[in-house]
């Protein structure tokens, strides 16, 4: 049996042109028992499937699920709430989001699963960039497997038009240097969310990417010495 109904993508659907609080109100029992519970016992699934290969896993869905709300703080954009369920796991949870893990948001339009560096420090990126200059050809194989090529594609992320030029020798032979940003993700079809069994594919995915989420890892950690 799946964790999710239809009506957690139909929730979404009716959500974005009805994003205000009145109707989330009216529609607030519907949520917590449609959307809310389901993706926690959901995120608890993938937790219990991670941890078969990783018995370090000491975090609960409440570690790992992003709220609802959006910040609308600094945006021109003042919908309330977000149209996607979404969390993230590792060792901390959402509280090191810079450190990689599996990330995954759940939308009517589809399921995506990420894992990388996107939002490092001035620290953190330094790092990264001098992990990869100095181990080229791991890097190289790492982002070159066959199967993480098929899934995943290209390493994503912004670039910056000038680097530190002890990374110029570098990054004439791996361009990836110039990133401030180091992701990737797949995507599946929002049916796919409704079989039984997802939370699998979702972890199946993750450790195709994981070779990557542990090289991007190690300079990060290695900063807390």
């Amino acid at each position: 049996m799946s964790h999710l109904s239809p009506d957690f993508l139909e929730f979404f659907k009716e959500l974005a042109p009805n994003n205000n609080k009145d109707w989330f109100d009216e529609n607030r029992a519907r949520y917590h028992e449609n959307v809310k519970k389901p993706f926690e016992d959901f995120v608890t699934a993938v937790i219990n499937e991670m941890r078969k290969t990783d018995n370090s896993l000491t975090i609960t869905y409440k570690d790992c699920i992003f709220r609802i709300n959006r910040d609308i703080r600094f945006s021109k954009d003042k919908s309330p709430y977000k149209l996607n369920r979404s969390a993230f796991i590792s060792n901390k949870g959402k509280k090191e989001k810079a450190v990689p893990g599996l990330y995954f948001e759940l939308t009517p339009e589809h399921a995506r699963v990420y894992t990388g560096v996107y939002q490092p420090d001035k620290d953190q990126l330094y790092a990264v960039r001098e992990e990869i200059a100095e181990n080229l050809k791991k890097f190289e194989a790492i982002i070159s497997e066959k199967k993480f090529k098929k899934t995943f594609g290209d390493i994503l992320g912004d670039k910056n038009a000038r680097i530190p030029k002890e990374f110029h020798e570098a990054a004439e032979k791996q361009p990836l240097i110039y990133n401030k940003q180091f992701y990737v993700y797949t995507t599946f079809e929002p049916e796919e969310m409704l079989k039984e069994g997802f939370e699998k594919k979702i972890v199946e995915a993750y450790k195709i990417a994981e070779p990557l989420a542990d090289f991007l890892k190690k300079p990060i950690e290695n900063l807390k010495g």
